[in-house]
């Protein structure tokens, strides 16, 4: 029996096509183009840490048990032979010790969330110093700093899942910052725990399904949309030879770009994998379970929490008191209002931008050098230096221990940087990018005044005749 060409069943794109309609849509796609430079590759390493998430996390989920009632260990680890653990620490320590593939599956799948947040917060910082916020792209600029935050509430989800002592601490600091909000944190925390920290039984299985049913649909859901958008209005790009407003130079999706894709997947992938396979991260089992009346000194989150954590530390005992009560607890400063303000900033970034800073309001579709608006990048550098001194206070308590520093002493340092660092930072970098606007110089100039080149070999030259790095870098 003869076919003709359209007839074949192997002619997927015209059995598609004859049915849906589909080969103009199809061959859009094919045909649409990405700008070639490196930081856009930011958010795909942040989209493939998110696929990686999704997988192990399945898999976590079929042996893990989102219960804290309390039951006797008798496991694998004899260290905790007949201790009293709770049966969502006890199923950890199953798929660490008894499952198979199940403690590679953990560690890669706690690497994956810290390079997921990193990919996530490196992509935004690109986006700020670039002006790629500014019209039309503000609303996806917005789901991208919502991305961050959800990002960040899923990590702490998944953080505090196991009921180890870490984990117990974290939730207890939670609970303190939860109960206050003004007016509301009483009911609002005990609602939310079902009773009094650490809660009843029923919280461990809210924490679950947050973390991984109703979190990662929402993130999933937000990133379709995201990308979604991206496609529909171009990407943006660096001003170059041939790049203008309505237009983008770059690789097609295929073949040239789906096959970088995927190699770039396949690559974090299988760093990830390492990664879990090498480098040990999170072991529950030395922590221990935890117990409201057990604590321990020189706990520390995973980095996404650091700047938090931080923020409680650095903030003075300060509280507000009305009618003979506590109208605002200490810990709302450090806990809520602190990072409030930071993701405040973040999402009123593009009016700011129109009203004060640029004061430009008309539609970009090419980006700008960090160097080409001085005034911003300083901005965006300074706040980005408090953030990171808070960071440092979070986080660098061990190394000031290390040294003899007294922890006193370290939290008036932090506080004293949070205070000086970010107008220096201010300073300095807006004087910076106003000499590279004024000389349009290249930023990797050295001592001796040459630029740092490639040549057309592949090395890396100062003097030679050579292809430069990337035209809209110099």
């Amino acid at each position: 029996m003869n076919h003709t060409a359209k007839d074949r069943p192997g002619d997927a794109v015209a059995f598609v096509d004859e049915r849906l309609g589909a080969a103009r849509g199809m061959r859009w796609l094919m045909d649409y183009v990405f700008p070639d430079h490196w930081s856009f590759l930011l958010g795909e390493i942040a989209l493939y840490s998110f696929v990686v998430l999704v997988l192990t996390g399945t898999f976590l989920a079929l042996f893990f048990d989102p219960d804290t009632t309390q039951t006797v260990y008798h496991g694998s680890y004899h260290a905790l032979q007949g201790q009293s653990v709770s049966n969502a620490y006890a199923s950890t320590l199953h798929i660490s010790f008894d499952v198979s593939g199940g403690l590679l599956a953990r560690q890669v799948h706690h690497w994956a969330a810290l390079v997921f947040v990193a990919a996530i917060t490196l992509h935004l910082l690109r986006i700020v110093f670039t002006g790629a916020f500014r019209k039309p792209r503000d609303i996806n600029y917005f789901i991208g700093v919502t991305l961050l935050a959800l990002a960040i509430l899923e990590g702490f989800a998944g953080y505090s899942l196991p009921d180890d002592l870490l984990s117990g601490m974290g939730l207890a600091i939670a609970w303190a910052v939860a109960m206050s909000l003004p007016l509301i944190g009483g009911p609002f925390a005990t609602a939310l725990w079902g009773g009094r920290f650490p809660g009843s039984t029923a919280f461990e299985s809210r924490l679950f399904i947050a973390h991984v049913f109703l979190l990662p649909a929402i993130i999933g859901g937000l990133i379709a949309v995201h990308l979604a958008i991206i496609m529909r209005q171009r990407h943006s790009q660096f001003p170059g030879p041939g790049r203008r407003e309505d237009n983008v130079v770059g690789t097609p999706m295929w073949p040239g770009y789906a096959l970088r894709s995927l190699g770039l997947f396949a690559a974090v992938a299988a760093l990830l994998v390492l990664m879990g396979g090498l480098i040990q991260i999170n072991p529950v089992w030395l922590w221990g379970p935890y117990h409201p009346y057990i604590g321990t000194n020189g706990a520390q989150p995973d980095w996404y929490l650091g700047w938090l954590i931080g923020a409680l530390r650095l903030m003075p005992n300060l509280e507000i008191h009305a009618f003979g009560h506590t109208f605002v607890p200490n810990p709302f400063f450090g806990g809520v209002l602190f990072p409030g303000i930071v993701f405040g900033l973040l999402y009123a970034l593009p009016w700011l931008d129109r009203r004060f800073i640029s004061r430009d309001y008309r539609r970009h579709d090419l980006l700008e050098r960090p160097r080409d608006n001085p005034r911003r990048s300083a901005l965006a550098a300074a706040l980005l230096s408090a953030v990171a001194v808070v960071f440092a206070a979070g986080s660098a308590d061990r190394l000031f221990f290390q040294f003899g520093f007294g922890y006193e002493g370290a939290v008036w340092f932090f506080r004293g940087a949070f205070l000086v660092v970010p107008v220096i930072t201010y300073l300095v970098t807006k004087r910076v990018c106003a000499g590279l606007a004024r000389e349009q110089a290249h930023p990797l100039r050295g001592w001796s005044g040459h630029v740092v080149i490639r040549n057309r070999s592949g090395g890396f030259d100062a003097d030679a005749e050579a292809i430069e790095l990337d035209t809209a870098e110099r």
